[in-house]
C-alpha cells in the first residue's frame, strides 16, 4: 500500500475493472485521460483524502488492470461499465471527475444514469467540431501501432511520441508513467482516442443536468476546445489554473485537489 491507496477488482461487462482508493467521506471517482490508468492520480488520492474525500479512480476497461473489451468500444460502452462498477462498489451517488477521455465518459455517464451522479467535475472536456474529430480520427488511423522490436527501439519510439504530444513538459514522472501506461495498454492503446474522437461531448454537455465543474488550465493542448464547452454551458461552475500541460494533477497537484474539492465538497 502506498501512502494508504487500496487497490481492488469489481466485475464489469467486459471483465474485471481495477481500482485504487483512498480516504472516508464523500465519494469523488475519477476516470482517466488515454492512454492511462487511474494511476495518473497517484499525486491525488492522499491529498483528496486529506480534503475529507474518498476517491476512487477507475481503470477504464482495457487500461491499467482492468480486462479488454472483446470488440473495439465506444464511450458508451466505456460509461455503461463504469455506471456497472460503480454499482458493483455500491457506490452511488457519486461526484465523477473526468480528465480529457475521461470527461467523455463522465458526461454519458451523468445522462445516462443520473440517479448515479450527484456532481461532475469536467477537466478539459474535448468539445471538438465534426472536422476536427473526423480529421483526429483519421490521424489516429494513420498513425503507427505499438509493437515490440528486438533491438528496443519501440520503448524510444513512445517516449518520444510522449515527448511530442506534451510540449512543455516538466515532469519526468509523470512522463515516464505516461509511457509505462501507453506499454500497458499495448496494441489497443488506440481504442480510447478512438472512442473520443468518434464522441460528441456536446451532446451529454448539453443535457447534464448535475451541478459541474470545467475545470481546465492555461497550457492543456486542448484548451481552446475546453472554451466551446464553457460557452455551451455557462450556467457551469468554470475555473482555470495557469500554465501545466495535460499532467497537470503530477504538475500543481495541490492546487488542483484544493480546486476539485472545494467544489466538490460545496453545500448543494
Amino acid at each position: 500500500m502506498i501512502q494508504g491507496i487500496r487497490k481492488g477488482y469489481v466485475d464489469g461487462p467486459f471483465g474485471q475493472i481495477h481500482y485504487r482508493e483512498a480516504g472516508e467521506g464523500a465519494p469523488l471517482v475519477l476516470l482517466h485521460q488515454s492512454p492511462s490508468s487511474s494511476e495518473m492520480f497517484l499525486e491525488a488520492y492522499p491529498r483528496l483524502a486529506g480534503h475529507g474525500l474518498h476517491a476512487v479512480g477507475l481503470d477504464t476497461p482495457g487500461f491499467g488492470l482492468s480486462d479488454l473489451p472483446g470488440d473495439v468500444p465506444s464511450i458508451g460502452d466505456y460509461a455503461d461499465a463504469l455506471i456497472a462498477a460503480l454499482r458493483g462498489l455500491g457506490l452511488g451517488p457519486v461526484a465523477l471527475l473526468g480528465h480529457h477521455t475521461g470527461a467523455s465518459i463522465a458526461a454519458e455517464m451523468a445522462v445516462r444514469a443520473p440517479e448515479q451522479v450527484s456532481r461532475l467535475v469536467l477537466n478539459g472536456p474535448p468539445v471538438l467540431t465534426a472536422e476536427e474529430r473526423e480529421h483526429f480520427r483519421t490521424a489516429l488511423a494513420n498513425a503507427p501501432k505499438i509493437g515490440i522490436e528486438a533491438d528496443g527501439s519501440h520503448l524510444l519510439d513512445l517516449w518520444n511520441r510522449r515527448v511530442f504530444f506534451t510540449p512543455g513538459w516538466s515532469n519526468l514522472k509523470a512522463m515516464h508513467r505516461g509511457v509505462v501506461q501507453m506499454l500497458l495498454a499495448g496494441e489497443t492503446e488506440w481504442y480510447g482516442h478512438h472512442a473520443a474522437f468518434a464522441h460528441d461531448i456536446a451532446e451529454p454537455l448539453a443535457r447534464a443536468t448535475q451541478p459541474t465543474l470545467i475545470l481546465t488550465n492555461t497550457g492543456d493542448d486542448i484548451y481552446a476546445a475546453v472554451q466551446r464547452a464553457r460557452e455551451l454551458r455557462p450556467d457551469f461552475a468554470y475555473l482555470e489554473l495557469e500554465g501545466g500541460t495535460h499532467d497537470i494533477v503530477d504538475e500543481q497537484p495541490d492546487a488542483w485537489c484544493e480546486a476539485v474539492a472545494r467544489f466538490v465538497l460545496a453545500t448543494p
